[in-house]
């Protein structure tokens, strides 16, 4: 494992992770108190209609699809796949999870000021699946999104192989500048913000309808904006999460090397296939529905990968328990 440079000390990192963890707790006592605290006790209408229960239902609503987000497949992918990049350097990679979930979540939480201060036509576009808005986002956020992953894929497994005695190659010199581009967990809020650019996914659509519904009932605008906050909080609070959790499953060592390689490779191969099948899938509906390219490309582009973050989360977990039973019970260690 490198060293950790200058400006990585344990006390900075240690700063870095209170503050992101401060910045969680904001958003939760934000949304939570606003709605609790005066938009409930005032009586306004959220849910289009009067009632603490309805008010409270669509806040726990717009909290659920935030925490729903956070187990996409491309979201497990990046933030999994960047993690065990990082991890592998040496490098803080506790908080990949929240700077990624900021930048998707400032993508939302624009969409719905815009609703809310009256731009009716952001939300009709986003309505219509034939506007030049859904068809360009349409385009560029799996894109992104796929060739991010393809990239993170390629280095991770140039990085494993070459941390097994082979050399780096072509492949892993030729993807420098993206390796210094994405050298920090922060840097990771702008791949969160042009994954976000997509916004076309059930629970981006079913927020902005929320908040559509707040808006035409005629609330104030602060109001309104208390459901994309919750929205964040729930994201920001299990991204996080999966990245802190894949940052000790890539910096834990099983204390046998040849079980410490094989359970890197395990963990990898599971990461990087789950990247390049999900950046495949992206990337073949976006040509088949821009290019109306045939051959295997649709039945691809047809395969589901709405729960494929949670099977991953629940692999990568058990992956790592695996490893961690077979070193810590005493019939199963060689001498």
């Amino acid at each position: 494992m490198t060293q950790l440079a200058e400006d990585e000390t344990p006390a900075r990192i240690r700063r870095s992770t209170i503050g992101v963890i401060s910045l969680i707790v904001l958003l939760h006592v934000l949304g939570w108190g606003v709605l609790i605290l005066l938009v409930i006790p005032a009586g306004i209408p959220l849910g289009g209609g009067g009632g603490t229960v309805v008010t409270l239902g669509v806040g726990l609503t717009a909290y659920a699809l935030g925490v729903r987000h956070a187990f996409d497949a491309d979201h497990i992918a990046a933030i999994d796949n960047t993690a065990r990049r990082l991890a592998e350097r040496g490098k803080p990679a506790s908080t990949v999870g929240f700077w990624f979930s900021l930048g998707h979540s400032t993508i939302v939480v624009v969409l719905c000021i815009l609703l809310t201060l009256g731009i009716t036509a952001i939300g009709s576009s986003l309505a219509d699946d034939s506007s030049a808005l859904r068809t360009w986002t349409g385009v560029i956020g799996p894109t992104v999104s796929g060739v991010f992953l393809l990239v993170i894929a390629a280095i991770n497994i140039a990085s494993l192989r070459r941390r097994h005695g082979h050399a780096g190659g072509p492949v892993l010199r030729m993807l420098g500048p993206f390796e210094k581009a994405v050298d920090r967990p922060s840097r990771m809020y702008i791949v969160g913000l042009l994954f976000g650019l997509g916004f076309d996914t059930a629970t981006e659509i079913g927020l902005l309808a929320l908040a559509g519904a707040a808006t035409l009932a005629a609330v104030p605008w602060w109001a309104a904006l208390t459901l994309p906050i919750l929205f964040a909080a729930g994201m920001s609070a299990f991204d996080t999460t999966q990245g802190a959790v894949m940052r000790l499953a890539y910096t834990w060592q099983p204390g046998r090397r040849h079980l410490g390689r094989v359970y890197a490779m395990a963990m990898t191969g599971l990461s990087v296939a789950a990247a390049v099948l999900i950046a495949s899938v992206q990337l073949a509906d976006v040509l088949v529905a821009n290019l109306g390219l045939g051959g295997p490309l649709p039945w691809l582009a047809s395969v589901g990968i709405d729960d494929l973050g949670l099977v991953l989360t629940g692999v990568l977990l058990v992956t790592w328990a695996a490893v961690l039973f077979v070193t810590r019970w005493p019939r199963l260690r060689t001498s």
